[in-house]
């Protein structure tokens, strides 16, 4: 069984203008590659440490997909439509399935 993996993004809007671009664009690539919001926005808390104004996860159904979807020319095109738009930090990261606290 394949793993699932995740995107783990904060991101800062500075011109939600431009920003409104990178969304109409990376559709196409998150469609591509089986990616999945979990967390789009919404309400959050700081718990501990600094934040960013939005965060997002999304699930890709194998790491192999993430990465490829990060890279490929879909993407690509979103990313340079977020240029001047705002600052993200984004995090590819394999999911874990194995045992649980009990």
């Amino acid at each position: 069984m394949t793993t699932k993996a995740y995107w783990i993004g904060r991101v800062e809007v500075t011109n939600m203008d431009a920003y409104k671009n990178y969304v109409a664009l990376n559709g196409a690539a998150f469609s591509k590659y089986g990616a999945r919001f979990l967390v789009r926005g919404g309400s959050f808390e700081v718990a501990e440490g600094g934040a960013k104004s939005r965060n997002v996860v999304i699930e890709f159904p194998s790491y192999e997909q993430a990465v490829a979807c990060y890279h490929s020319p879909e993407y690509s095109a979103a990313i340079a439509a977020r240029k001047d738009a705002a600052f993200v930090d984004l995090i590819i990261i394999n999911g874990y399935d194995g045992p649980q606290p009990s």
